[in-house]
């Protein structure tokens, strides 16, 4: 086992009693803490370049206009309130009295909210010690942006048994300018990346425990075993579930998905352990304890993350309930009725919410569809001021251009086809868990082409196109178990392959950087790095005076 090879996909290799434990769970490439220093300066990096300049441009610009206000007013009420019509004006200049009115109607659940207003807190001492700044602000977008960094790197050393591709996968992620400007913004798609990302490696991690357990009992004999014992890692991949449900719903087809990945690679271990008749011992032991473990602990986790909603009266349609009341209900002792009225005024207020996502039609500049998003055919211009005056040219610009790096998105198609034929061809997990990471994330919003949609969309689907470009290197360096020449050989050769994919990736990055992080450049520079038309004006074409 080298740190820098793929180990083979072991499924369906013959069942020896000597081999269980190593087809099962392949041995992680030691010692651990040279894994996990790897992990932490890959992160570490990403923290910089993220961390750098986090406070510019010095206003609310694109989305935070809703996100910004929204979490300070749930930090001070516990529910989303209605602000000031200058309110954006207000906080740039550092004025938090910006409420007006009562409780504000929004369309996402309070997790990132909560969060966003956290990192108000630990810079500016809320409510409200000292003036809020947009540092404050973008403050948990940035520390959750690096910590996805250290949580792919670990996952993806998991996954490939090599700390070389492990730190690859991080690498490439922090170089993405998706996943950079969706990491310096008060919006909520960096928090949805991080806890489907987080559901996703406590499941990996899961299947190594499981394996492990089930291993264990067949060498000592047990080979109809049952039970695996509690799966905690199952239960925390839960958690973090509800936590992205409770961030943003498009979750739910994530939930849907590792749910029945995780009774799938259950499934995979027992054959693969050489028992016979499997099905009714996984429907029992695994699969139904599964969706308890998953969707059961992500549906309490989500209604949890009401908590501010229900512990105040008011909230958007708090007390829609107790005025709705039907009369069945209405004879319930009062210790009752109060829970039941509030869980009748949320169900309510998700319909309004549902009917609200159901029927955003409104035309967009920056709008996309879902197959412009893996091309990045219309980036979204987060911000752009041409009136500065401070590069020493005549005309300037100051931009935020939310685009993912091309270098990564392009290769991942390449990549994404050659998962596909090696799932095909050997049914390996971890091709067939990266395709279905990015089809969960990609395929439902299909069904949806009215729908106003943006790129940024996209972000829970780049930790597996990272993935995908990361096993597709892994495969190009081959395996150690040929002859020393033929190893010698593919090595060089998947090493220049290997070599040049990162340095391009690093290259389109560096040169993109600028129109990522609002720094004043000439405008030649800036007009340079417009490749497309519809990077500049998106879908509505140019001016027409």
């Amino acid at each position: 086992m080298t740190t820098t090879a793929l180990p083979a996909a072991s499924e369906h290799l013959p069942t020896t009693s000597a081999s269980v434990r190593d087809r099962l769970v392949p041995p992680m490439p030691g010692p651990a803490w040279a894994g996990w220093l790897g992990a932490v300066l890959v992160a570490a990096f990403a923290g910089v370049l993220r961390f750098i300049r986090l406070g510019s441009p010095p206003e609310i610009y694109f989305d935070e206009t809703y996100y910004a206000k929204n979490a300070l007013s749930i930090w001070v009420y516990g529910y989303e309130h209605e602000t000031a019509e200058n309110a954006d004006s207000m906080l740039a200049n550092g004025n938090d009295g910006i409420f007006t009115g009562g409780a504000d109607f929004v369309v996402h659940p309070p997790v990132s909210k909560w969060l966003i207003a956290l990192g108000d807190w630990a810079w500016g001492v809320l409510p409200f010690g000292e003036a809020v700044s947009a540092t404050g602000w973008r403050l948990a977008a940035a520390v959750f942006g690096t910590l996805s960094v250290l949580l792919l790197v670990r996952i993806a050393t998991r996954m490939t048994r090599s700390w070389l591709l492990g730190s690859t996968a991080g690498l490439i992620m922090a170089l993405d300018g998706l996943h950079f400007t969706l990491s310096r913004i008060a919006m909520v798609d960096v928090f949805l990346m991080f806890f489907i990302l987080a559901g996703f490696g406590c499941l990996v991690i899961d299947r190594d425990r499981a394996r492990a357990r089930l291993a264990g009992l067949t060498e000592s004999g047990a080979m109809a075993a049952g039970w695996l014992g509690v799966r905690w890692w199952r239960v925390a991949a839960g958690v973090f579930l509800g936590l992205a449900v409770g961030t943003k719903w498009s979750a739910l087809f994530y939930l849907a998905a590792f749910g029945l990945l995780t009774v799938a690679w259950d499934y995979g271990a027992r054959r693969s352990a050489g028992q016979r008749r499997v099905a009714l011992r996984w429907l029992g032991y695994d699969a139904v304890p599964a969706f308890f473990q998953t969707v059961g602990v992500a549906a309490v986790t989500y209604l949890a993350t009401w908590t501010g909603w229900f512990a105040t009266s008011g909230g958007y349609d708090r007390q829609w309930g107790a005025q709705n009341t039907p009369g069945a209900l209405a004879q319930l002792p009062d210790q009752l009725l109060g829970p039941v009225n509030a869980l009748i005024s949320l169900a309510h207020y998700h319909m309004q919410v549902f009917n609200f996502h159901s029927d955003l039609s409104k035309p967009h500049d920056y709008a996309s569809q879902p197959w412009e998003w893996l091309i990045m055919r219309t980036p979204v211009a987060f911000y752009y001021n041409g009136d500065e005056t401070t590069c020493g040219a005549d005309r300037c610009s100051s931009t935020v251009l939310s685009i993912g790096t091309p270098a990564v998105w392009w290769l991942s198609l390449i990549a994404l086809v050659v998962m596909f034929g090696w799932w095909v061809t050997y049914r390996d997990w971890r091709a067939g868990a990266v395709l279905l990471g990015v089809a969960a994330g990609w395929l439902p919003w299909l069904a949806y082409p009215e729908r106003t949609m943006f790129v940024f969309y996209a972000l829970p689907m780049l930790p597996f196109l990272a993935l995908a470009i990361t096993l597709m290197l892994g495969r190009a360096l081959g395996p150690a178990e040929h002859s020393p020449d033929y190893v010698l050989m593919r090595r060089l050769a998947g090493g220049v392959a290997y070599g040049v994919v990162l340095l391009l990736i690093i290259a389109n990055f560096a040169y993109l950087y600028p129109v990522l992080s609002a720094e004043t450049i000439t405008y030649e520079q800036w007009a340079e790095r417009m490749w497309f038309e519809t990077w500049i004006y998106g879908n509505g074409g140019p001016p027409t005076d």
